[in-house]
């Protein structure tokens, strides 16, 4: 598969993380080409991180890990859908999802 139609936009493209079973949208996080591959060849969320600029293997030190379902992009090929079995938290705060702020 080439991955370079994912990137010819940016380098990074934004990641959605939605829960398979639930259909709650666990998290957003960005992809570069090293990690959509690394995510594509063992089956487990790989992101860029934006703030310490190295890839992370998302529940590697706290157990919390999503495993890949299905993997979507959208029309344009640029922002991808990944539909996982989270085991544990997908927020690093602790709650299941990032998005638990409800915005008044």
């Amino acid at each position: 598969m080439d991955l370079k139609k994912y990137f010819l936009k940016d380098e990074l493209i934004p990641t959605i993380i939605q829960e398979k079973s639930t259909g709650e949208v666990l998290m957003l996080a960005y992809m570069n080409e090293e990690s959509l591959k690394l995510t594509l060849e063992t089956g487990y969320t790989w992101f860029w991180s934006r703030s310490r600029q190295e890839l992370w293997n998302k529940g590697a030190t706290s157990g919390h890990l999503q495993k890949v379902v299905d993997m979507y992009s959208d029309c344009d090929n640029d922002t991808l859908l990944i539909t996982v079995e989270q085991t544990g938290a997908a927020c690093h705060t602790g709650n299941h999802s990032c998005f638990y702020t409800k915005m008044n």
